[in-house]
């Protein structure tokens, strides 16, 4: 692998089973600016998937890669922007953070397994 290949991150967060509409309704045309933001702050290749497991609880997969030389200040950066707010505002109440995650995490970081390049 390439020494300058992206940093890959999976991240993971329950979605309330009665906001799956509101998410998808959301998700369907991201603010331009909130969209910007997230390339200034050197994220590419970002997808979120959802799926519904059998117990009819439905669950969001991130995946995104990182081009830039500190995460954590990128990821202050787009915390601190005010459109990202406002955003987060209208997304997290459809969220169900995992139990488990780390503190300070809303969506669960997941270690990465395995790779093929």
């Amino acid at each position: 692998m390439p020494q300058d290949s992206p940093a890959r991150y999976g991240m993971t967060i329950g979605l309330k089973d009665d906001m799956v509409d509101e998410y998808l309704r959301l998700h369907a045309s991201v603010w331009p600016d909130v969209d910007a933001m997230i390339g200034e702050c050197n994220i590419r290749n970002m997808s979120i998937f959802i799926h519904e497991l059998p117990d009819g609880h439905h669950y969001l997969f991130m995946y995104l890669e990182y081009i830039g030389d500190d995460f954590d200040a990128d990821m202050q950066k787009m915390a601190a922007d005010p459109m990202t707010q406002k955003w987060w505002k209208e997304t997290e109440p459809c969220q169900q953070p995992l139990p488990n995650r780390k503190a300070g995490e809303l969506w669960a970081q997941m270690k990465e397994v395995v790779h093929h390049w």
